[in-house]
């Protein structure tokens, strides 16, 4: 068995980007500000629905004041698009203008683009401008949106549905209900959050008049992607007309995957007055300019056996959409309801899924993009139905899991189960957390006046479905190899991953191989990076191209050494003759006269259909403080099935990072609108928490690997895992608490001090009744 390369595949190497950014030298798109650029401002809707009237006359003369462009101005660009649609029951969304005309339906809604020489200036004309507002009434929430006499959001959307479809088969799963033995049924929230990575969305567009080109430098998850929606769909220009440019990445999580308006007005902006544009946001515009995340309100019910066996599940999602369609807005409820069977052997399923406008911020892919929701639904319906069956959270699990032997396993909704081990991660997890003695820690704690609690949240996603992803690596003629890709990092540590598959097959340092991404003139294709899809895809790729190269060298070498190609192998940059002091290195290949430079770079594409399906189980165990409803989670273990680990460093940074902010989402995190005029109440960081260090446990975390049938690296994507199997987790242990303290069963994310200590006040009381 061949020795582990010591930078390769499954070793734990630092990460080689982490070095320029602790030490400041990060280029973030706002840290790029070219000779005389001009600065923009975008003046927004300070209502959730009103007509309006618009004068910039004024504000156009102020000092500094180079353009002011209105929805007059942008008349012939295309909508943001769409770019899901329904396979069998196609829809038709309402237009989503680069600016607004006449009707603003959300606060933030956007209504001018302001450039002049300063940004101070470019405020001043915004505050200028003057709007005569009519207020409309707003319909705020889902529930109240679906309401028979709810304000409209769109005249030919009736009842503010975009589309009301289903999944699976109705008759089979109504007939299961008929026979069950018992029901379980909750109906949960999950509410809506606000992404706030830490380097807000900007823009520089570039403009030279020579040439008719456009070169916009944005801090996003993909260059290709945007440059072929804006160009194809906003701007109508060719491809060739733009170039775009990826920095570094202050955090992405899925929302900085879309096109944004912004980038379009830059692009008008730059093209009208022949210079350089700059918009930055603000955390003002974040706040109610990019889209936001779940906000699901689902009914589910559960068939059960007298044994506890699942004999079906029924389900009623609604999806919020905001007041517009994002890039995949549509898809995420939908392509969620797919994955609501989870871990289980279920065989009769039916899910009714509903979209729904409301007056507000549009709702996109969020960390997990439609995965976490349904892992919330099933594992809070999990253990509603142990409850009323008197069974433990474990048992009805053990009882329902997918066997390893049934693998590959077709669920209720078509998705196919390549692997998997779900009952031996759980008990694995439960060993770690120390289970059984939890009995013990529960009465010690009740003992200081506190209630425990501790939760299972079993897990299952599909992942690297993005589609086509090619790598091209090539020898440098240093002896070092650049690889190309359209994957974007935004903080995933891909130069490091990609390093790593490079040094398993060349025995190189990581600091000899170069990740060159983000660049459309220098990268031919590219999805960018969401669904956990960069190593499954574009890591195969790299794997492939990087054996084609060495191919390749091996065969230049063995010319120059005179030996066959099967007699070399890879050493530490060079090629030796296996078993002798005869070598030559890359460099010298890279320059020998007359080598075939076809010969000296390589590239494969890789796209999997069938994708990926990590799985794993998350335990939390809480302390709660009845008297003030505040909550610690005091331990936290996590067991995970990513098939093939890569990088053991990369990968836990990725599940603690998705852990904390489903314990976010649980405990704190909500964007909440005024139900009356759609003020966003939460709209800064006075009003919208976020978790911080002491709100987080010290992580326990394992791998279970069961490598993946259907990837030929074996990896299963890992980086929104951890946000999907944190949030059931932890409700389920403040429920379990709860529940036998208080037999308080229900209570919906997120867990604040104040609605727990609402809720147990209130049991108090009706208890002393």
């Amino acid at each position: 068995m061949m020795a582990p390369v010591k930078f390769g595949v499954g070793q734990s190497v630092l990460r080689k980007e982490d070095d320029a950014l602790i030490r400041g030298k990060g280029r973030y798109t706002d840290d790029y500000t070219p000779a005389a650029a001009m600065h923009a401002l975008v003046l927004r809707s300070p209502h959730a629905h009103a007509k309006f009237k618009l004068d910039v006359s004024q504000a156009r003369g102020l000092p500094g004041v180079a353009a002011i462009l209105t929805a007059d101005d942008v008349k012939d660009l295309g909508s943001l698009p769409c770019l899901f649609n329904l396979p069998d029951e196609p829809f038709t969304g309402p237009p989503y203008p680069i600016l607004a005309r006449d009707v603003v339906r959300h606060v933030g809604d956007a209504v001018a683009f302001v450039v002049a020489d300063t940004v101070e200036q470019a405020r001043d004309a915004i505050e200028a401008i003057q709007v005569e507002w009519t207020a409309l009434p707003a319909a705020i929430g889902l529930v109240n949106a679906v309401k028979k006499d709810a304000p409209q959001v769109w005249p030919d959307h009736a009842g503010n549905v975009l589309f009301d479809t289903s999944l699976g088969d109705k008759k089979t799963t109504e007939a299961a209900f008929a026979k069950a033995h018992a029901v379980a049924e909750i109906t949960i929230v999950n509410p809506r959050i606000i992404t706030n990575y830490m380097e807000t969305r900007a823009v520089v567009c570039e403009y030279d008049a020579k040439r008719d080109h456009l070169t916009l430098t944005i801090g996003s998850q993909g260059s290709h992607r945007l440059r072929d929606i804006l160009c194809q769909n906003v701007l109508n220009i060719p491809v060739e007309k733009m170039r775009v440019i990826c920095p570094d990445v202050g955090g992405g999580f899925g929302t900085k995957l879309f096109p944004y308006r912004e980038y379009a007005l830059a692009a008008v902006a730059a093209r009208k007055l022949k210079k350089t544009v700059k918009w930055t946001a603000e955390r003002a515009d974040h706040f109610v300019g990019d889209a936001q995340g779940r906000d699901n309100v689902t009914t589910a019910r559960m068939a059960l056996a007298e044994d506890g066996k699942f004999l079906a599940m029924d389900v009623d999602l609604m999806g919020d959409m905001g007041a517009y369609l994002s890039t995949f807005g549509p898809y995420i409820p939908h392509g969620g309801a797919g994955m609501l069977p989870g871990l289980y052997d279920v065989q009769a399923f039916y899910c009714r899924v509903r979209t729904v406008f409301t007056n507000t911020v549009p709702v996109d892919a969020y960390r997990g993009a439609g995965r976490p929701e349904a892992a919330y639904v099933v594992e809070r319906l999990v253990d509603a139905a142990a409850r009323k069956l008197g069974m433990t959270p474990d048992a009805i699990r053990r009882k329902n899991f997918i066997p390893p032997k049934a693998m590959p396993y077709t669920t209720a909704t078509g998705k196919i189960y390549d692997s998997g081990d779900f009952a031996a991660h759980m008990k694995r997890a439960m060993d770690i957390a120390d289970w059984k003695e939890f009995p013990r820690r529960a009465k010690a704690a009740k003992k200081q006046g506190l209630v425990r609690g501790i939760g299972l949240g079993t897990y299952v996603e599909v992942c690297g479905t993005m589609g086509e992803e090619t790598a091209q690596v090539k020898l440098d003629l240093d002896g070092g190899i650049t690889i190309l890709i359209g994957t974007q990092s935004s903080g995933q540590g891909h130069q490091t991953a990609y390093a790593q598959i490079v040094a398993e097959q060349f025995g190189i340092a990581p600091e000899r191989v170069h990740i060159l991404q983000g660049d459309t003139d220098q990268i031919a294709t590219g999805l960018g990076t969401g669904g956990s899809s960069s190593i499954p895809s574009g890591g195969v790729s790299v794997e492939r191209a990087t054996r084609t190269l060495g191919a390749n060298l091996k065969d230049i070498a063995a010319d120059v050494l005179e030996t066959g190609a099967g007699d070399l192998e890879f050493s530490d940059g060079a090629i030796r003759v296996a078993g002798t002091d005869r070598t030559v290195s890359f460099a010298d290949i890279a320059k020998r006269a007359g080598a075939d430079p076809s010969k000296l770079s390589a590239s494969s594409t890789f796209s999997s259909a069938d994708g990926t399906y990590p799985n794993g189980t998350h335990i939390a165990e809480v302390e709660i403080d009845p008297s003030t409803g505040v909550i610690h989670v005091v331990n936290y273990v996590i067991v995970d099935d990513f098939g093939v680990t890569l990088n053991p460093l990369l990968l836990a940074g990725q599940v603690h990072g998705g852990t904390m902010q489903g314990i976010g989402q649980a405990l704190m995190e909500q964007a909440v609108y005024d139900s009356t005029d759609g003020q966003l109440v939460t709209g800064t960081f006075m009003d919208y928490a976020l978790p911080r260090a002491a709100d987080g446990p010290s992580i326990k975390f394992e791998t279970h690997n069961v490598p993946c049938k259907t990837n030929p690296l074996g990896v299963k994507g890992a980086g929104e895992a951890g946000a999907i199997g944190s949030c059931p987790a932890v409700m389920n242990a403040i429920i379990e608490g709860l529940s036998r303290e208080y037999g308080i069963d229900h209570i919906d994310m997120p867990a604040t001090a104040e609605r727990v200590w609402m809720a147990i006040e209130r049991n108090r009381r009706e208890h002393r009744l």
